[in-house]
C-alpha cells in the first residue's frame, strides 16, 4: 500500500499555524479554537487510518510487520553519505501518531473552554498547531537528522507555548530555562548524530538498525578511550533524549515548565515532547542492543532508574498540584527508560521494549487526563496550590470521578490501564536485574502514596471556605476528560504485545501473578497510607515529615539541584572561567586592535598636514626632495 498520503499528517497543522499566525490579528479568538480543533480533527482521522491500515490491513507480511518508506534526496555529502527526507510508517511510528493525534485533539477541544476570554487565543491555538506539525514530523523521520531537525522545532514550540504568558517574569524565566537546558542535551545529540553518520556511513535508520548490516556487524572497528566510537555516538544521542524527557540530571527545566497554561502541560509534558527521548532509544533499539553487549543500554536503564526514584521523592513533598505532575511525569518516563534498558531483543527477551511502549501509550491518556483535572480545578479556584483546596468533589463531580480514575490508573491498580502496563515493566525488571526491580516496586509504592495524596488533598480533606463557590467546567473541557478516563481503563486491554515489539514480530504476554500481587499490595499500601494522612484533616503528615528532618527539607527543595546549577553557572562558569577569558578578551586582543588603530589615527594627524592643497607646498617638497637626493649621490660617489 501506498502510505505517502501520511504526509498530510504534520502538514495540515502546519497550514492551521500559517493561518492562525498571518492572521492572528483578523480571526477572532473563538473561530481559531474552531480551526485549530478542525485541523486536528483530520490529522486524527488520517491516524487512526493509517494505524488500522498498517496494524489490521497490510502492515503483517507473514509473522512480521513491515516498514513502510516514502523519502526523496535532500542533501548529498558523497556517494554514500546523504540525507534524505520522508516519511518511516512502521509499528512505533503509527503508534505515536495515534498517540500524538489523540491527546492533541483533546488538548484542543479543551483549550477552548480553557483560554476562553483570552485576548492571545489565536495566537495559543497557532502555538499548539506548530507543536503538533513539529511532534508529527519527529515520529515520521526516516533519519536522524530529519529527526533532529523536528527535534529541535518541537524545542522551539514548548518555548514559545511555555513562555506564553509573556508578561510574566516567571514565565520568560521558565521558557528560557526550557530552551537553555536542552540546547546542551541536544549537542550532545548533534554530536551523537554525526558520530553514528562518520563511523556508521549512514543517517538513514533503515540502514542503521539493521541487525544483519554492517553497521551492527562492523560496530567494534573503532574504539576511543576503551568504548567503541558507536557506543560514544549512541550515549551522546541518549544525552540529548535525556535532556527532553527531563531525565536525571537534566530535569530542571521541567518542574518551571509548569508556567505554561495547563493545556500546554497535557500536550507537552504528558504524552509528546518528554517522550520524544523515549521514542529516540526505541528508533535506534537495535544499535543500543547489540552495539558493545548493550554498553549503552545499560546507562539507559539505570539514569531510568534513578530518575523514577528521585523524581518520585520529591513528588512527595510538592505542594504545587502541576509540579506533582510534572515530577510524577519524569518519574514514569523513567520507568519506560528502565523497561528498554532491560529489554532483550527477540520473542518474549523482548518484553521490556514491548512494556516500554505500552506505558507510553497508556501513560499518555491517564496523565493527559490528570493535567487537564489540574486545570479544571485551577480554572475553578484560581490557584495551584494544594494546601488552598479540599472539598471539591461536592462542587466538581465530573472533574473527581475522571481524576479519581487517572489516579487509580498510574498508581497501578487492577482493572485499569497503567495496572497492565507497569506490571509488564516490572516483570521485564525482575528477569533482568533484581535490583532494578526493587527500585520499580518502591517507585510504584510512593506514586501511589504521592498521587492519592493529590487526589485526598484536592477532593477531600478539609472544608475550605472559597471567596467565589466553585463549579464544574464546561462540556468543551469535561468532556475530553471523560473521553481520556475512558482510555485509562480501556487501553489496558490492547494486546501490545501483538502490535508492538522490538523485532517486529508478535508474542504472547501472560500476567505474571505473583509479582503482579507484590506491585498491587505495594499500591495498596500507599493508597491505604494517603488515605489515612489526608483524607480527613490531621497532624499525622506533619510528625512525619518533621521526623525525616533535613532529608524531607531537601526533597521539598528538589535537593538543590537549581540552586547547585545556578553555583556551576553563576560562581564557577561565569566568575572563574568566563570572567579571565572576558578579560583577555578586552584588554589583550581588544588593546591591541585598539593600539594599532589608534597609532594609524595619531601617526595620520601628524602627517596629514603634507597634503596641504598648496602648490608652493608641494614645490617646495618637490625641491627640497631633488636637492636631498642630489646630496646623498654626490656624498656617494665622493665617498
Amino acid at each position: 500500500m501506498d502510505f505517502s498520503y501520511t504526509i498530510l499528517i504534520p502538514l495540515i497543522p502546519l497550514a492551521v499555524f500559517l493561518l492562525l499566525g498571518i492572521n492572528y490579528n483578523r480571526i477572532k479568538p473563538a473561530v481559531s479554537g474552531w480551526i485549530g480543533s478542525a485541523g486536528l480533527l483530520i490529522t486524527l482521522i488520517l491516524s487512526y487510518y493509517t494505524a488500522y491500515q498498517y496494524f489490521f490491513e497490510v502492515g503483517k507480511v507473514g509473522e512480521t510487520y513491515q516498514s513502510f518508506v516514502t523519502q526523496w534526496r535532500w542533501m548529498n555529502f558523497t556517494d554514500t553519505l546523504f540525507i534524505d527526507m520522508g516519511v518511516l510508517i512502521d509499528q512505533i511510528s503509527v503508534m505515536m501518531l495515534v498517540v500524538v493525534s489523540t491527546i492533541s485533539f483533546m488538548v484542543h477541544l479543551y483549550s477552548r473552554g480553557y483560554m476562553k476570554g483570552d485576548p492571545g487565543t489565536t495566537k495559543f491555538f497557532a502555538f499548539l498547531s506548530l507543536f503538533t506539525f513539529s511532534m508529527m514530523g519527529l515520529v515520521l523521520a526516516v533519519n536522524l537528522f530529519q529527526i533532529y531537525i523536528f527535534w529541535e522545532l518541537v524545542g522551539v514550540s514548548s518555548f514559545l507555548l511555555i513562555g506564553y504568558y509573556y508578561t510574566k517574569p516567571s514565565a520568560v524565566a521558565a521558557a528560557k530555562k526550557a530552551f537553555i537546558v536542552t540546547r546542551f542535551a541536544d549537542l550532545g545529540f548533534l554530536i551523537g548524530i554525526l558520530i553514528i553518520g562518520y563511523y556508521g556511513g549512514s543517517f538513514d535508520f533503515a540502514v542503521l538498525t539493521d541487525v544483519e548490516g554492517s553497521v551492527i556487524a562492523n560496530w567494534a572497528s573503532t574504539s576511543f578511550m576503551g568504548l567503541s566510537v558507536i557506543t560514544w555516538g549512541l550515549i551522546l544521542i541518549f544525552m540529548g533524549g535525556a535532556g527532553k524527557s527531563a531525565m536525571f540530571p537534566l530535569h530542571i527545566w521541567l518542574p518551571d515548565a509548569m508556567e505554561g497554561p495547563t493545556p500546554v502541560s497535557a500536550l507537552i509534558h504528558a504524552a509528546t515532547m518528554v517522550v520524544a527521548g523515549v521514542y529516540l532509544v526505541a528508533r535506534l533499539f537495535p544499535l543500543y542492543y547489540f552495539v558493545e553487549e548493550g554498553y549503552a543500554l545499560n546507562i539507559v536503564a539505570w539514569v531510568g532508574a534513578f530518575s523514577a526514584l528521585f523524581a518520585a521523592i520529591i513528588a512527595l513533598t510538592q505542594n504545587d498540584i502541576k509540579r506533582v505532575l510534572a515530577f510524577s511525569t519524569m518519574s514514569q518516563i523513567g520507568y519506560m527508560m528502565l523497561a528498554l534498558g532491560v529489554s532483550g531483543y527477540s520473542g518474549h527477551d523482548g518484553l521490556g521494549y514491548m512494556a516500554s511502549m505500552f506505558h507510553l501509550f497508556t501513560h499518555a491518556m491517564f496523565k493527559g487526563l490528570l493535567f487537564l483535572g489540574a486545570g479544571s480545578i485551577i480554572h475553578a479556584i484560581h490557584s495551584n496550590n494544594l494546601q488552598d483546596m479540599g472539598g471539591l468533589r461536592k462542587y466538581m463531580p465530573i472533574t473527581h470521578i475522571t481524576f479519581l480514575i487517572a489516579a487509580l490508573s498510574i498508581a497501578g491498580f487492577p482493572g485499569f490501564a497503567g495496572f497492565f502496563s507497569k506490571d509488564e515493566i516490572l516483570v521485564a525488571a525482575f528477569e533482568h536485574n533484581k535490583l532494578l526491580y526493587g527500585i520499580g516496586v518502591l517507585v510504584a509504592g510512593l506514586t501511589a502514596f504521592y498521587m492519592f495524596r493529590l487526589y485526598f488533598g484536592i477532593f477531600w480533606g478539609k472544608e475550605t471556605a472559597y471567596k467565589e463557590l466553585p463549579h464544574e467546567s464546561p462540556a468543551s473541557m469535561t468532556l475530553p476528560m471523560i473521553f481520556l478516563a475512558f482510555m485509562s481503563v480501556v487501553a489496558g486491554y490492547i494486546h501490545f504485545s501483538e502490535y508492538v515489539t522490538a523485532d517486529h514480530a508478535a508474542f504472547e504476554v501472560h500476567l505474571n501473578y505473583p509479582l503482579a500481587a507484590v506491585a498491587v499490595s505495594v499500591g495498596l499500601l500507599g493508597i491505604l497510607l494517603a488515605y489515612v494522612f489526608y483524607k480527613k484533616p490531621s497532624e499525622m503528615p506533619d510528625k512525619v515529615s518533621n521526623g525525616f528532618g533535613a532529608f524531607y527539607q531537601w526533597a521539598y527543595d528538589k535537593f538543590y539541584f537549581d540552586e547547585l546549577y545556578l553555583f556551576v553557572t553563576k560562581e564557577i562558569i561565569f566568575k572563574r572561567i568566563a570572567a579571565p577569558f572576558a578579560w583577555f578578551d578586552k584588554k589583550i586582543v581588544d588593546g591591541t586592535m585598539d593600539l594599532i588603530g589608534d597609532s594609524t589615527v595619531s601617526g595620520s594627524e601628524k602627517i596629514k598636514k603634507i597634503q596641504s592643497g598648496r602648490l608652493q607646498d608641494y614645490a617646495f617638497a618637490f625641491i627640497a626632495g631633488a636637492v636631498v637626493l642630489a646630496m646623498i649621490f654626490i656624498y656617494k660617489w665622493i665617498i
